[in-house]
């Protein structure tokens, strides 16, 4: 039995997705806009986007997002997947439930509160804030997200072909290289795009462990719009929808591919 769309249900799905959309899609017309005045339509122009590659701190400031996220995106993948492999492979361990908590905590807690823990333990310990304080923030937040996607496929993973392979002579280690890790290789890569996708735009956590050198681009752009708004401003942020978006796309592709190939093993 099907459900016809009602009037209201319609409306109420084109207004949900214009509030959502909408700002977003304005601010990419608008980097495309000749006037210096961001609010006023001038014209159609790339002019902002060669005015962004020659702006020196913006510049720097993407560079250092950038290897931020790839660093933290590619620590995270790690530990969240041997989180992950811990939490549904070995049971119940002594101090699972800590354990537990204290991988999930940064997922349910507000970055606010996130961002001023870490700031008190880096000042605990003597680290000088920058560009690795950041880094183990960052990566200490999107470490828990990395462990759910993973968890998530090894729940519903086959052990039988890890099994078999140990049964024709391969030991554990070579069984996880060449079983285990092929086929939870898109759970893997999406956990890692999402790592990566959640430093590149991160701004609390970000600017509570910041340090002179270490600014990033979410912080660069925070502190402009403050002093008022710029069209580069608009073409940065307009980059990093860019990037985002192929990264969810690719992403959603890995998944459905993943999950294709399972059906065709299936039959």
């Amino acid at each position: 039995m099907t459900r016809r769309l009602s009037l209201f249900n319609i409306t109420s799905l084109v207004v949900g997705f214009a509030f959502l959309y909408l700002p977003i899609l304005l601010l990419i017309v608008y980097s495309f806009n000749a006037s210096r005045l961001v609010t006023v339509w001038g014209g159609f122009s790339t002019q902002w986007y060669g005015a962004l590659f020659r702006n020196e701190p913006l510049m720097e400031a993407a560079w250092v997002t950038l290897r931020i996220a790839l660093l933290s995106a590619s620590l995270s993948t790690v530990l969240g997947t041997l989180a992950a492999l811990a939490l549904t492979r070995y049971g119940r361990f002594p101090g699972r439930t800590l354990f537990t908590g204290m991988v999930y905590a940064p997922m349910v807690m507000p970055e606010v509160i996130t961002g001023l823990s870490l700031l008190l333990f880096f000042v605990a310990i003597g680290l000088d804030r920058g560009f690795w304080t950041i880094t183990l923030a960052h990566t200490t937040l999107t470490m828990c997200f990395v462990t759910v996607v993973v968890q998530a496929r090894l729940m519903t993973f086959d052990r039988s072909l890890e099994e078999a392979a140990m049964d024709l002579g391969a030991p554990p280690l070579r069984t996880f290289l060449f079983v285990t890790l092929p086929l939870i290789a898109p759970s893997i890569v999406a956990g890692f795009l999402l790592a990566f996708t959640l430093s590149l735009d991160d701004l609390v956590i970000a600017s509570f462990n910041t340090g002179p050198g270490a600014t990033t681009l979410p912080i660069r752009i925070y502190s402009q719009v403050r002093l008022g708004l710029s069209p580069e401003v608009n073409a940065a942020s307009a980059i990093l929808i860019g990037i985002v978006t192929l990264g969810v796309v690719a992403a959603t592709l890995l998944t459905k591919r993943s999950a294709l190939r399972s059906r065709r093993d299936a039959h």
